[in-house]
C-alpha cells in the first residue's frame, strides 16, 4: 500500500472511531447493508470513486438531539461542511458554529416552526425550505419526478466535487431498517459496488452504512402522508 493510501486509512480510521464514540449499542444491520467500520466498509471506502464530501461531513459530524430532528442535524452537518458564517454561540465564545439551536431562528420560524419540527419532523419540501433561508443553492428532487439513473448520476457528480452536498429522505424500513421516514446525508459512492454511504445521523439507533443504489432509490420513491402523500426524495446543496 502506498504512502498516500496508508495515511489516508489513517485518518478513516481516527474519524470512524471519533464518530464511534457518538454511539454505544446500535440494532443490527440487515444483510443487504455494509457498516462503515467494517473491514468491507472501510474497503469500499478506499475503492470509492466520489467521496469529497466524506471528510467535511465527517469532521462536522453530530447526532440528532430527539428522535424528531434528524432533518435539523443534517442540516447542522451540511452548512459546517460548507464553512458558512455562523451563528454565534455564547457557551464557546468567540468562536462560531451552526447547532441543532441556532439553526432554527426566526427566518426558519416563518418556514417551519420549530415546535411543528419536534412533533412531526421534516418533509423533503420542508427541508428544501428551511435550508434555502442561507447563503445556499438548494435543488430539491423528488423519486417519483426522477429515476434511478439520474439520482446516481447527479449524486454521484456532487459527491466528487468540492463544496456539494447531498441529503436523502427515506423510509428505513425498504432497506430493512427500523422503521419509518428517516433524513441523513449522503458522504460517498462506489461504482463497483453500485453503493452509497449513508452518514446516518441518528446513530444511537444505526451505524453509518453502505446501501445500494436500487435500494436507496426504491426507499426514497415511497409516499410521505405528511408531505400531501408525494414521494421523498433528496436535497443538492451547494453554496451560492
Amino acid at each position: 500500500m502506498s504512502l498516500a493510501l496508508l495515511r489516508l486509512a489513517a485518518l478513516i480510521a481516527c474519524l470512524l472511531m471519533a464518530t464511534a464514540l457518538a454511539r454505544a449499542e446500535t440494532l443490527p444491520l440487515p444483510q443487504s447493508l455494509i457498516g462503515a467500520a467494517t473491514d468491507e466498509g472501510e474497503a469500499l471506502f478506499l475503492d470509492a470513486d466520489a467521496r469529497e464530501a466524506y471528510f467535511p461531513l465527517a469532521s462536522s459530524f453530530v447526532t440528532q438531539q430527539n428522535q424528531a430532528f434528524c432533518g435539523v442535524a443534517s442540516m447542522v452537518m451540511v452548512l459546517n461542511a460548507m464553512e458558512l458564517p455562523a451563528p454565534a454561540v455564547p457557551a464557546f465564545d468567540p468562536y462560531r458554529t451552526f447547532t441543532q439551536d441556532n439553526v432554527l431562528n426566526a427566518q426558519t420560524e416563518a418556514v417551519l416552526p420549530v415546535e411543528v419540527i419536534k412533533t412531526q419532523g421534516i418533509t423533503l419540501d420542508q427541508l428544501g425550505d428551511l435550508l434555502a433561508v442561507q447563503p445556499v443553492t438548494v435543488s430539491v428532487r423528488h423519486a417519483a419526478e426522477s429515476s434511478v439513473e439520474t439520482f446516481r448520476s447527479e449524486t454521484r457528480e456532487a459527491l466528487a466535487a468540492s463544496g456539494r452536498f447531498v441529503i436523502v429522505n427515506y423510509l428505513r424500513k425498504a432497506i430493512g431498517q427500523e422503521k419509518g421516514g428517516h433524513i441523513s446525508p449522503l458522504a460517498a459512492f462506489d461504482a463497483e459496488s453500485d453503493r452509497f454511504l449513508i452518514l446516518d445521523v441518528a446513530r444511537y439507533k444505526y451505524p453509518p452504512v453502505w446501501v445500494k443504489t436500487a435500494e436507496l432509490f426504491a426507499a426514497m420513491n415511497t409516499q410521505d402522508s405528511d408531505n400531501e402523500n408525494r414521494t421523498r426524495g433528496y436535497v443538492l446543496v451547494s453554496k451560492k
